[in-house]
């Protein structure tokens, strides 16, 4: 006999329910978050007098750019709850905090782009009211949903504790941090904290894209330099377009073969770290040879194996961001191409400074070992492939 309707509900939403270790790594989470969403929200107070000094703010301006938060605070909280409730609360904090963390940590940045800081700023605190609006009223519903009525109050109190040590925290340490290394320093280091507890909650797959990409940008950018000063008389047009042709075929066999081995009734994630063995592990080991060669040919074939076995990552941590978040795969990847990207800025950086200081390629293609081996090693040992995202009582957008 088929169940009534409401009691189908009911069921559901009982078996969506947080185990009790679930419910206490969430709440040990969630509180963290909740104390860094105000670590970011009181950052600008506790820097406002410092900012005054050297913008020139008189105390209308400096109310402006305190209060601006505000406008934007109260224009989302009907849009978070009615997100939360209908996409799943996880996801709207998640993905808030990756926007407010960043412009939290880009302020700095944001203060010196031009002449006009007081706009900047209220701009900059207008976005971040925004992007936290919608926290509490998503908090509300992610754990109305999860967390047992019994439960539910002490729960709620504990995350929401959060707000006051948050408060505590940056009242002490970004005090310091003000009268130590200026105002700048405090949004620096909340914004990146906001955005290391995203990674952490999505920490392997985060960290592995950001490895992943960071290797790759690296030998992009150094691989053309490298063969013309080691081989002076090659042609560009052989070491600038072998290793290229080589990953195209290769990127399509990893999918092929990731795929087939699924079919074949591997466990997935079995699939995605054996594709990061490939792509991070042994394309480092390629890596490594490259600086040990003084052959043009063997530089080359080295080179075009890194630059191959590098595309197997696709069928890797690419796709395992997807297993992990279909709903929201492509916001996750955006976060996780754009810690990339950014990596990318300090290790193409930072290869041409090894370069510099010890004269040797060498170190570069270390670096490039190190960077793939350290995201390797972090997803062997946390990388799952079990969906984050799934919420049976609610439906999407």
């Amino acid at each position: 006999m088929q169940q009534p309707p409401d009691e189908a509900r009911r069921d559901a939403a009982e078996n969506a329910q947080w185990s009790r270790p679930e419910c206490q790594a969430w709440t040990a989470t969630l509180l963290l978050g909740t104390c860094l969403l105000y670590c970011a929200r009181v950052s600008m107070p506790i820097c406002t007098a410092s900012m005054s000094q050297d913008f020139g703010w008189n105390k209308k301006e400096a109310g402006i750019v305190l209060s601006s938060f505000f406008w934007g605070y109260c224009l989302t909280q009907v849009v978070g709850g009615h997100l939360g409730d209908r996409i799943g609360g996880e996801k709207v904090i998640l993905l808030s905090a990756s926007a407010w963390g960043f412009i939290t940590a880009a302020t700095p940045l944001l203060a010196h782009l031009g002449s006009a800081q007081l706009v900047f700023m209220t701009f900059s605190r207008i976005l971040t009211g925004l992007l936290q609006g919608v926290y509490f009223p998503a908090l509300t519903s992610l754990l109305s949903q999860k967390v047992r009525d019994s439960e539910r109050a002490f729960t709620y109190s504990t995350v929401g504790a959060g707000s006051q040590f948050g408060t505590l925290v940056t009242g002490a340490v970004g005090s310091l941090l003000l009268d130590w290394y200026g105002w700048q320093s405090v949004f620096y280091l909340f914004g990146g904290l906001t955005l290391l507890w995203v990674c952490y909650v999505y920490r392997a797959a985060i960290f592995s894209q950001l490895s992943a990409a960071c290797s790759f940008f690296i030998l992009l950018s150094w691989l053309p330099t490298f063969f013309k000063e080691t081989f002076p008389g090659s042609k560009g047009w052989v070491f600038n377009v072998v290793p290229w042709l080589v990953a195209i075929p290769a990127s399509l066999f990893s999918g092929f073969l990731s795929d087939h081995l699924v079919s074949q009734g591997y466990r997935t994630i079995t699939v995605r770290k054996f594709m990061q063995v490939m792509g991070l592990g042994l394309s480092s080991i390629f890596a490594l040879c490259l600086g040990q060669t003084s052959s043009f040919c063997k530089s080359v074939f080295f080179a075009s194996a890194s630059i191959g076995l590098q595309t197997f990552n696709h069928s890797g941590i690419s796709v395992n961001i997807q297993d992990l978040a279909p709903s929201c795969a492509g916001v996750l990847f955006g976060v996780a191409n754009t810690a990339g990207a950014l990596a990318g800025v300090v290790g193409v950086g930072l290869g041409g400074y090894l370069i510099e200081t010890t004269g040797s390629w060498t170190s570069v293609f270390n670096l490039v070992a190190a960077i793939s081996s350290l995201g390797l090693c972090t997803f062997l040992l946390f990388g799952k492939a079990q969906r984050v995202d799934l919420s049976p009582i609610r439906e999407d957008l």
